[in-house]
């Protein structure tokens, strides 16, 4: 199965484990809850959703490597204890408690959190003195002496043996006790998660030509070479990082991240082609509404593939302002319950008593911020709310302060009511925005192919990113609607056809 659909078994699994009964016992038995065991190629996403799930769930999450692990960090270190058995003294060998054991208890003493994930990654790579830890820790649920507290689920990841020489296989008796989720690269939801992050829009339209470069893995008589999401991933941040300090990006730093010699030439020829597309076909100028005769001229007679370029240019963009819509509103969902509180207690307060108020709330909202950080339930994307809502709050002080006059607590959120529509209007213009960029982008494929192929790439790439189908529950585009109905429509009749070739029916001509 792909990285998402083994996301949503995870969480699947997680929620039935942690469900209880009205006696507040577990409905499966800890003992009977089977850790889950990600096998899958290197680099497409393993650890990564880690994070996602447990802040999904609301639980916490402890995570470690065990390659960088020894016996003796693994299950403690040994020491002499002295104890009586049938009235008779011994000393006997026992174990201080296990360091991975312990960060749970140190996360559950930080975040509050009682029920969570523990993450042990490259578990098949250990060495062979670490070997029978693992095999009890996944078949018993303990380190050494010390059991994984109850609440917290296992969840192991490994490669396969073809991408590591090192890896260990497991035997029948511990696979029998574990919950295997094979998992295999793929593009299609890859990419769902590459609009939403803004993955760089070259290596996105390069993809959508080569989408067997996605994931490659080869051994030659000269080793391996790859090309992996999260090389994909990184080269992309380095990437627009590169652009934002105008250096020039080579082929060399392209292989430092893309080792398949192969597919690293073929991308960095395309991005010098990519960018030569962004000049040539005005990609701004389309986005000002303004489209030169020539340039549709241009745009009918190129090859496919800068025509899928093209149509990939055009995503990016209309990406961009829905990415910006989103964060907008991601912000004032959580800035607007913080000022309705405020609402309800600032209007009775005096001057001092309202400033106070305003400075509690941010305090409150602040600590909040981080306690939810420290405990991993925040993804990205809050984080980013979060922080301009906590400034929004922190920008107020200093005015409400400042006005010169002592107003009361009404004054004040008027005020702060003012300083609200500022950020209303940014959200308003962030909307109209977003949709003239959609509006652009099917006036300009209109213009220079009509309803042909490339509106329909333009529509299926549109589906695949969430940003833009949030976007689209509250902007009413009629032609997206038409052109996405026709879409399904074929994709129906497409569909019956294929099963009436396979009943043996003979098509009408």
């Amino acid at each position: 199965m792909n990285i998402r659909q083994s996301k949503n078994q995870i969480i699947d699994s997680i929620e039935a484990y942690l469900l209880k009964d009205s006696h507040g016992e577990y409905v499966i038995p800890v003992v009977h809850q089977r850790p889950i065991l990600l096998l899958g190629a290197p680099g497409i996403g393993k650890t990564q959703i880690m994070e996602q799930i447990a802040a999904r769930c609301r639980i916490g999450l402890v995570s470690y490597t065990i390659t960088h692990h020894t016996r003796q960090s693994a299950i403690g270190l040994p020491f002499l204890s002295t104890e009586e058995f049938g009235g008779m003294q011994y000393t006997v060998t026992v174990y201080t408690m296990s360091e991975i054991v312990a960060s749970i208890y140190h996360k559950m003493e930080q975040t509050g959190l009682k029920e969570g994930i523990l993450f042990i990654d490259e578990i098949n790579c250990v060495s062979e003195t670490l070997a029978p830890a693992m095999l009890q820790f996944l078949q018993y649920k303990s380190f050494g002496s010390h059991q994984i507290p109850e609440g917290w689920i296992i969840i192991a990841a490994g490669n396969p043996p073809e991408y590591n020489r090192s890896v260990r296989d497991f035997d029948v008796v511990t696979l029998d006790r574990v919950k295997k989720i094979d998992v295999e690269p793929d593009f299609t939801v890859w990419k769902e998660y590459a609009w939403e992050v803004g993955i760089h829009p070259s290596i996105l339209s390069y993809l959508e030509l080569k989408p067997a470069s996605f994931y490659k893995m080869e051994t030659t008589v000269d080793g391996k070479f790859f090309a992996t999401p999260r090389g994909w991933e990184d080269l992309s941040r380095m990437l627009l990082v590169y652009e934002r300090l105008e250096k020039k990006f080579s082929r060399d730093v392209v292989i430092q991240y893309i080792q398949h010699p192969d597919i690293a030439k073929d991308y960095a020829n395309y991005l010098e082609l990519y960018d030569k597309y962004q000049e040539g076909y005005q990609i701004n100028a389309i986005f000002h509404g303004e489209i030169p005769d020539i340039l549709l001229k241009k745009a009918a007679h190129a090859p496919f593939d800068e025509r899928m370029s093209l149509v990939g240019l055009l995503i990016a963009r209309c990406s961009n302002a829905f990415r910006s819509f989103a964060a907008l509103q991601d912000y004032l969902n959580e800035l607007y319950p913080v000022l309705t509180s405020l609402r309800e207690i600032l209007p009775e307060k005096s001057s001092a008593d309202a400033v106070r108020c305003l400075g509690s709330a941010l305090a409150s909202f602040e600590n909040q911020t981080s306690r939810l950080r420290q405990a991993g339930l925040l993804i990205a994307r809050e984080v980013a709310a979060r922080q301009k809502t906590g400034d929004f709050l922190e920008g107020l002080l200093p005015l409400c302060k400042g006005t010169g006059t002592d107003p009361d607590g009404s004054e004040i959120f008027s005020l702060i009511r003012s300083q609200y529509r500022q950020e209303k209007d940014a959200y308003d213009q962030a909307y109209d925005d977003a949709g003239q960029a959609l509006e652009y982008a099917f006036d300009f494929l209109e213009s220079a192919f009509g309803s042909g192929q490339e509106i329909i790439m333009f529509i299926t790439q549109l589906n695949s990113n969430r940003l833009c189908l949030t976007f689209l529950e509250q902007y009413d585009c009629k032609r997206y609607d038409q052109y996405n109905q026709n879409l399904l429509f074929e994709d129906q009749a497409r569909e019956i056809r294929n099963r009436i070739r396979q009943s043996g029916a003979i098509l009408p001509l």
